[in-house]
């Protein structure tokens, strides 16, 4: 069993709800075990600024499956919330599922970038990451997460209170 992290976002059709189902959804996956979830936080867009705030989150699994197994189911939940992709980049999207990091492993190829490419530059990743994580978590080729908050911190998302 692998630890991997997953980046979830919406902005589209009750973000809230989109959310919490797809976290219900990595919970049932085949393989996997759901080990923790941050709260949710509102962020604003990253990209076309004619779009609404997007809902946030973290989840923290274990997992039997392959990295690139892990991405098509992933992927097959994203497409079960409506997901259009090729729209337009960083437009508004019903589910985004991104894969953060997959244990230790470094990938990049055509189909995955692990750890992803903009993990370290994305305030709305390393906060909800930082409340499933312990205070020395290191993201592999970037350092610790404690070092890169301070980087993000202008654009820190907003905790929502929990439900």
């Amino acid at each position: 069993m692998i630890t991997t992290y997953i980046a979830l976002g919406s902005n589209l059709g009750d973000p809230l709800a989109q959310v919490s189902r797809a976290i219900a959804e990595l919970d049932r996956m085949e393989g996997t075990t759901l080990l923790a979830v941050s709260p949710l936080y509102r962020s604003r867009p990253m990209g076309p600024a004619e779009q609404p705030d997007y809902i946030n989150a973290v989840a923290a699994l274990q997992t039997r499956l392959s990295p690139h197994a892990l991405l098509d189911a992933l992927q097959a939940i994203e497409q079960a919330h409506g997901r259009q992709r090729g729209v337009q980049r960083w437009g508004p999207r019903t589910l985004d599922l991104d894969v953060l990091l997959y244990g230790e492993e470094t990938i990049n190829d055509q189909r995955l970038t692990i750890p992803h490419p903009g993990i370290s530059k994305r305030a709305f990743v390393l906060f909800p990451l930082q409340e499933i994580v312990t205070p020395d978590f290191v993201i592999p080729g970037h350092g610790s997460l404690q070092s890169l908050l301070p980087g993000v911190a202008a654009d820190r998302p907003e905790r929502l209170p929990d439900a």
